[in-house]
């Protein structure tokens, strides 16, 4: 990044974690073409064998590539090396960042954690089982970089038991949320805005974020990507993810359609109870003025009546306070990222007040050379 203050101009050359990117000029002059800058998050539990083959893959990926940014291993409370695979790993490429859960927290708080702490403008999820190879990665970003906000996976390969589950999940999700790619549970790619405009995400909803980009009005694309067999390690697939990632789908359903405006809910509901009033209204009055019937028969309707429009009555104010709680709702997030865009404005001229400070021995050193005050 380039900063001026005065007529001092600063290049701002490497990450806070030391990485180099191509920014300004040459030495020779000559503009150089932007990097883009990435941030691949990788959940890991349990995955030691795997992390340093993938690592040196990630290294490959970055050497061939134009991209330049870093892999945030995210270690969830795996019982095996993993944590100590990574941290070699760490300490021998330096793109690499590690965190740490003490406990496993499930794969949806490992990549709020990862996209948490990522640097880059363009966010990757990407698996530590070795099924899906780093060389993927440039063509997805090409993607993105084509005008998508977010690109999906299309797996093609053989995967077992787990295809049948992938089609009813992938078949049952286009025809609810009208999506019209064909792999929503595979790696992702993010423009950076798409995670930050996320809502907070409750567990096992991270199979649900390109749903929810669609629904805020994101752009989706997807690329081919390859499928290869588990080698290390065992899958986390089990029978029991079948029913609650269904069940899940049907939540995510309901929060995207009735929860944003409750009082379509429960006006719904409310005008049906209150219209249900008004025709055993009209059959009680039937029954007492032109039928003869005893009053033990209809009094009992009127009752009904009382309670139907009542109810009524109380789910029409419900749905205008919860309207009124997700306005408020929506105000609190957007001060929130006007908090989140002044604290980055201030920790840049954080930066820049840094580096002025370092710049000021050599400048006083020059000033003295040239026989001025120190503070010209």
């Amino acid at each position: 990044m380039v900063y001026y203050i005065g007529s001092i101009r600063i290049i701002d050359q490497t990450l806070k974690g030391g990485q180099k990117i191509l920014r300004g000029q040459t030495r020779g002059g000559r503009s150089r073409r932007p990097v883009t800058r990435i941030s691949v998050v990788v959940p890991a539990y349990n995955e030691a064998e795997n992390i340093p083959i993938l690592t040196e893959k990630f290294a490959d990926m970055f050497q061939k590539s134009r991209l330049r940014g870093e892999v945030i291993i995210v270690d969830d409370g795996s019982t095996d090396a993993t944590l100590g695979k990574a941290q070699e790993a760490a300490g021998r490429y330096r793109f690499i960042r590690v965190v740490n859960h003490k406990v496993n927290r499930g794969l949806t708080a490992a990549l709020e954690t990862g996209f948490s702490i990522a640097r880059g403008k363009i966010l990757l999820l990407w698996p530590a089982d070795l099924q899906y190879m780093p060389e993927e990665i440039p063509k997805m970003v090409a993607k993105i970089e084509d005008g998508y906000d977010v690109v999906c996976g299309w797996k093609q390969g053989r995967y077992g038991i787990k295809r049948f589950a992938s089609v009813i999940y992938n078949l049952l999700s286009r025809m609810i949320f009208k999506i019209r790619v064909h792999d929503l549970n595979s790696v992702k790619a993010f423009r950076r805005e798409v995670i930050e405009d996320m809502p907070h995400l409750r567990e096992g909803w991270h199979r649900y974020l390109v749903v929810l980009a669609a629904q805020k009005g994101y752009k989706i694309g997807e690329v081919k990507v390859k499928l290869y067999p588990r080698k290390y390690g065992k899958s986390k697939f089990g029978f029991w993810r079948i029913p609650v990632g269904i069940s899940d789908l049907f939540s995510v359903k309901f929060q995207m359609s009735f929860l944003r405006k409750p009082l379509l809910f429960f006006g719904a509901i409310g005008f049906l109870l209150a219209f249900a009033g008004i025709l055993i209204g009209l059959v009680a009055i039937y029954f007492r003025f032109f039928s003869g019937v005893e009053g033990w028969f209809y009094r009992p309707l009127l009752y009904l009546v009382v309670l139907l429009e009542s109810m009524g009555l109380m789910l029409f104010m419900l749905g205008f306070l919860a309207e009124a709680m997700i306005y408020f709702q929506d105000e609190i997030s957007a001060l929130r990222k006007e908090n989140k865009k002044i604290g980055e404005r201030m920790e840049a001229l954080g930066d820049i007040q840094r580096k002025m400070k370092a710049l000021q021995p050599r400048r006083e050193r020059y000033n003295s050379s040239k026989g001025k005050p120190a503070d010209s």
